[in-house]
């Protein structure tokens, strides 16, 4: 097969969820089937070099970059609204199939489509979501559906989430979990290595930690309630560090923690570099995650695979990913999450089952696997034609 993927997640300036599934997938599939051959097609009005160079570790010798001079931005804003120009004119008819990991499928693709559609965020919780991103969805995603053979999904929570609101597209769906870098994402035994990433970021004693975007749906103005209910009566409490980029509409949050007097306990890190997040899973007491909505839930699994141990919640597709290797709680209910840092701060029995339970689990969730299944739709679809 001659299989287009579009590069869209991959040469961005910071890798995003999205991103690193695209990245997991693709990697593992290119691996395991050399017979094929993989095109990463991209729009580049400028900046050539750099969407290159970020587009360079997953080139091989049946991977191949393919990009066009135009911009990107301008091709999708117009066919947003018309239905050209189409794909096929900038990216030719070459592809047996293309495969869009960002919800759009632009008009007048050649061969086969797949779309990946990752959650219906947009839908269950629109006021969690950026005006812009949730503007492109409204008007795009069902007319990307109604264009792809298939939709691949990340769980089967997603799936239901799809059918709930887009019952016509049954028959279209599959599920492919993503994976779990474990040569990423492994414990880290080095003491001196886990003290320069604390000092790095100003952590002076124990710590949970969250990694990742600072926005609503990431349920953090409850954990930081329940992070102030779990230190009353403590002379000095674990740190609660919030690690990642700043997100859409995070100003409740910031200011949740000056409102509750917690400025010396809540520590906010810039976005943190890929090679020091292995390091500062390993070194956390319990990594924090109580998310209220998730169509997958990477970082549990990822800080799971580093052999650390996890609080996340009961919504969403979350147990579904974890399954028994986490603790669950209420994202909705403060005492619950505030019971569950308590448990995870004074157990260390249950911190170390949570530890075996975890490297366990994710050992189950490869991107091997993962591509095996994704390769399987590909077959599918070009069988069908």
């Amino acid at each position: 097969m001659r299989i287009a993927m579009d590069a869209l997640p991959l040469v961005g300036e910071r890798m995003t969820g999205i991103g690193y599934c695209q990245a997991g997938q693709l990697q593992a599939l290119a691996a395991q089937h050399p017979e094929d051959t993989v095109v990463l097609q991209y729009f580049s009005r400028k900046n050539e070099d750099v969407k290159q160079a970020r587009l360079a570790p997953y080139l091989r010798e049946n991977t191949m970059a393919q990009g066009v001079h135009t911009s990107g931005y301008f091709y999708r804003l117009v066919t947003s609204f018309l239905p050209f120009p189409s794909y096929r004119r900038y990216f030719g008819k070459d592809a047996d199939v293309t495969h869009f990991f960002n919800y759009i499928v632009p008009p007048g693709v050649s061969g086969k489509t797949i779309v990946t559609v990752h959650d219906m965020v947009y839908r269950a919780f629109p006021e969690t979501v950026r005006g812009r991103t949730k503007w492109m969805l409204e008007i795009g995603l069902k007319r990307s559906m109604c264009r792809a053979d298939r939709i691949v999904t990340d769980s089967v929570f997603s799936k239901e989430e799809i059918l709930r609101y887009f019952p016509q597209y049954a028959e279209k769906i599959r599920v492919v979990p993503c994976g779990v870098d474990a040569a990423r994402f492994h414990p880290v035994d080095d003491p001196e290595t886990i003290r320069a990433v604390r000092e790095t970021y100003g952590i002076d004693r124990d710590y949970f930690l969250y990694l990742g975007t600072v926005e609503p749906r990431k349920n953090l103005e409850r954990l930081v309630d329940a992070y102030h209910c779990f230190c009353a009566g403590k002379d000095e409490p674990p740190l609660l560090v919030l690690a990642g980029g700043k997100g859409w509409l995070d100003s409740g949050i910031y200011q949740k923690v000056k409102d509750l007097r917690l400025e010396q306990s809540v520590l906010f890190t810039a976005y943190v570099p890929d090679a020091e997040i292995p390091a500062l899973l390993c070194g956390a007491l319990a990594f924090v995650f109580p998310s209220i909505y998730e169509g997958f839930g990477m970082p549990p699994l990822e800080a799971m695979s580093c052999g650390v141990p996890v609080l996340t919640s009961t919504a969403a597709s979350l147990p579904e990913m974890v399954g028994d290797a986490a603790l669950l709680v209420d994202p909705y209910q403060v005492d619950a999450i505030a019971d569950g840092l308590q448990q995870l701060y004074t157990d260390s029995a249950l911190r170390q089952q949570l530890r075996t339970a975890g490297r366990k689990r994710t050992a189950e969730l490869t991107w091997e696997r993962a591509a095996d299944t994704l390769y399987n739709v590909y077959r599918e679809v070009v069988c069908d034609a």
